[in-house]
This record gives structure tokens, C-alpha cells and sequence, in this order.
């Protein structure tokens, strides 16, 4: 079966509103294994929305549709639905029954435009909303299908889940699943090399996306029962881990923060970060995972050289020599942070945000990583080039959790230096 989404409104052409029933029901609909082919935005024209219902039913099996079933003049869903459809409105009572309950529970009589949300199609059918005044309805015609939903999440959410997805399951043959492997310290190109013929399969397939300071592989299986996907993709994911190694931190929701947290608190072992070009973004990223206390107590934003010199101990000489913007530095912020926090291990960085500030020797996204784990210390020299300043940040943020969660679990940090041993919290 495929599919298509429409979602009616101008609010959302214009962007007043975030359109995350989308997003709801694009996963839904893979989770049925059912394809879907386009994704549409209309507004609250009937000539428009009338000449997209028409494409859209000619090239797939199913329409899905959110809002557009209000009371008022400019809903106009229901009804173009039902003329593409060769469908009737017909006043449903029992329906009517409901919208007047939905009133006199708050106190308020029912307005006369509300009938309108009364009328569900003749040779299709509906589905009562306990959470508001629209009726979901569906209409058939031939193998051809629409169903209309409600556009608030709140409505839209638990009628599909409830009614829609129920009966479309009956009909389904088969059911897909995904797996997605999250990959840190390998670009989209350089990964795609060395796993790039994995891509050809036809079931499972695997797609590469690339995200700010890492990248993800979609693996999606189908199969007649949802173990029988799950147990393919986990089959092919393994060629995937065979290639990569450790450069899957992780997989599903989980971003590199999370794994980090897990993985400290695993160990049992505590984490310090010394920013200056990010600004506390990494210790921002790491508190923002629950049960980050356990792990994290200090993490120090040494924008200033002074900063550096007060509270990291980083030597005079080395920034008059070096500055701030050095390997040098980088080493000393991060065995400053785990010396002061008396932290496992710590992360440093230090670098060129931009917009302004680079030069010919130190350009705009050069950041210099420090990473110390006991008396050891690495720096890791990261050139990100002239993106801007919040992708920079970003990035080099990613690869500090990425550094720390490597220190955490025993592994190597790839294109790291070590550096020497702490003395007196200085290398």
C-alpha cells in the first residue's frame, strides 16, 4: 500500500504553527509498512486543495489528512474530500449527541455552526473523538482510501492510534522496522567509503544522513511480522559495526551526551569540561541528560585568559607564547578542569568561533581539543573551516562528548596526540 499526507491550513504555510502531526504520521505509517510517497502542505483554498486531492489520489493507495475539520467557513476539508471521492455529507445525530456533551460539560451552549462537524460521509464512515468536536471520517472509493483527522495533536494522536491505525493493520501484509546507528568522528564522505556498497541492498535497505558533528544510517527492514524485521535489521547492522567499529557510539534516540552519561555512570567514574570558544555548551549538552549529577560536577567556561590562568592554573607563559588558541593550551585547560574538579578524566577546548577573530595561522574554525584521563593528556587538532559560529560550536562540542566517552570506555581517540603526564596539573 502507499500512502500520502496532506496537511491542510495556512497557518502552516506561513509558519505560525510546527507541523509535527507530519512527523506522527510519517512514522506511523512505516511502522505499518506502508510506503509513503509524498508529504503536502496546503492552505485553506478548496480549488487548491481540490486539484491536490485529485493527484494525489491517481498515484496512491491511501490519503492521509490533518486539519481542515472545523466549524468555520474556511474548513473545507471534509467536503472537497467527499466530492473527489464521489461521496455525500450526511447529518449523523449520534454525532451531534456528542458535540453537545463536549459543550455542556464546560459550562458553554452549543454555537450553530458547530452542526457543520455533524456531517460524516454516506458511503464511508467516522470515528467519534473523545477529545473534541471533529468526528474523524474516512471515505472509499474502489481500492482507494482517505482519512481525515483533526489538526490539533491532542485529538489527531490518540484517533489515530485508537481507530485509524487498527483498521489499517487489518489490511496490512506486512510490517517494516528501523534501526539507526549514530556515528561520531567520521564524516558522511569517509564513512560512505567504507560502507558505501551496503547501500545497494534491497531488503533491508540502509540510507546515510549526514547531521551537525555526526551522521546517522537508517536501516529499514520488511517483513511479514515486526521480529522478523527487527531480527533482519539487527542482522544487517552488524556489517555495519564490522566496518565502522567504534565509531557507532550508539543507536536509536540516544545522542552522544546520553551514551556518555551511561556510560560514566557504568564505570563509575565522574567527568570535568573547561570551555572556552563553546562557551559551556558541552556541560549545557551533558546536564541535560537525567541523572548527569551522578557524573558531572564541575564544568568551567574560561573565556578570558585570566579565567584560564585562575582557574585552570594554565601557565602565563605558555598563552603569552602559545595563546589561547594552541595544543598547548588545549592540555593544560583539560588537566586544570580534572585537577580542580578531581574528576576520572576531563575535556578542554579552546579555538576560533568566529565569525571574525581567524588569521592565516589560526583561521576561523581551528579548535584545539585537550582530553586528560589520569596523568595522561591527549590534544586532537580539529579544523571544522568557514562554517558559522553556532555549527562550529556545535561540532566541537561533539567532538569533546565524543573524546570523553572514548576516555570513558578504555578507547583510542582517533588523530589524538598524547601529550605526556600531568604534573601539578600541568603537562
Amino acid at each position: 500500500m502507499t500512502a500520502e499526507i496532506i496537511c491542510v491550513g495556512t497557518e502552516l504555510l506561513l509558519g505560525d504553527i510546527l507541523n509535527t502531526n507530519a512527523r506522527f504520521l510519517a512514522r506511523e505509517l512505516a511502522e505499518l509498512g506502508i510506503d509513503l510517497l509524498h508529504q503536502q502542505v496546503v492552505g485553506d483554498n478548496a480549488a487548491r486543495l481540490e486539484k491536490l486531492v485529485r493527484e494525489a489520489k491517481s498515484r496512491s493507495d491511501l490519503l492521509i489528512f490533518s486539519g481542515g475539520l472545523g466549524p468555520t467557513a474556511d474548513d473545507l476539508t471534509k467536503e472537497t474530500v467527499a466530492r473527489c471521492f464521489n461521496d455525500e455529507l450526511v447529518f449523523e445525530p449520534s454525532v451531534m449527541q456528542s458535540i453537545n456533551a463536549y459543550f455542556l460539560a464546560t459550562g458553554r451552549s452549543t454555537p450553530k455552526n458547530n452542526e457543520k462537524q455533524a456531517m460524516v460521509p454516506q458511503k464511508g464512515g467516522w470515528f467519534a473523538n473523545p477529545n473534541g468536536t471533529a468526528p474523524a471520517v474516512w471515505f472509499r472509493e474502489g481500492a482507494k482510501y482517505a482519512v481525515l483527522l483533526p489538526g490539533p495533536p491532542r485529538e489527531l494522536e490518540p484517533l489515530w492510534s485508537g481507530a485509524v491505525r487498527p483498521m489499517l493493520q487489518r489490511d496490512q501484509q506486512r510490517v517494516l522496522h528501523s534501526l539507526v546507528l549514530r556515528v561520531a568522528g567520521v564524516g558522511e564522505s569517509h564513512a560512505e567509503e567504507l560502507v558505501g556498497h551496503l547501500f545497494q541492498s534491497e531488503n533491508p535497505t540502509a540510507a546515510i544522513y549526514a547531521k551537525t558533528g555526526e551522521v546517522h544510517i537508517r536501516i529499514t527492514a520488511a517483513a511479514p511480522t515486526n521480529m522478523e524485521a527487527k531480527a533482519m535489521c539487527r542482522a544487517y547492522a552488524q556489517k555495519f559495526y564490522a566496518l565502522l567499529g567504534d565509531a557507532v557510539y550508539g543507536e536509536g534516540e540516544d545522542g552522544l551526551e546520553n551514551v556518555l552519561v551511561k556510560t560514566l555512570a557504568k564505570k563509575n567514574l565522574t567527568v570535568a569540561t573547561a570551555e572556552s570558544c563553546t562557551g559551556g555548551l558541552v556541560a549545557q549538552r551533558i546536564t541535560a541528560v537525567p541523572g548527569s549529577s551522578e557524573v558531572f560536577g564541575f564544568g568551567f567556561v574560561t573565556y578570558a585568559n585570566a579565567a584560564k590562568r585562575q582557574l585552570l592554573g594554565v601557565d602565563p607563559m605558555t598563552l603569552a607564547e602559545c595563546g589561547a588558541v594552541s595544543p598547548q593550551v588545549a592540555a593544560q585547560m583539560a588537566a586544570g578542569a580534572q585537577k580542580a574538579a578531581g574528576a576520572s578524566l576531563a575535556v578542554a577546548l579552546t579555538g576560533v568561533a568566529g565569525p571574525g577573530g581567524g588569521t592565516e595561522e589560526k583561521p576561523v574554525g581551528l579548535v584545539w581539543l585537550g582530553a586528560a584521563k589520569g596523568e595522561r593528556i591527549f590534544v586532537k587538532e580539529l579544523r571544522f573551516g568557514p562554517r558559522s559560529r553556532e555549527s562550529i560550536r556545535w561540532m566541537a562540542a561533539s567532538a569533546a562528548l565524543d573524546a570523553a566517552r572514548r576516555l570513558a570506555a578504555g578507547l583510542p581517540i582517533p588523530g589524538a596526540e598524547a601529550w605526556g603526564k600531568t604534573e601539578k596539573g600541568k603537562p
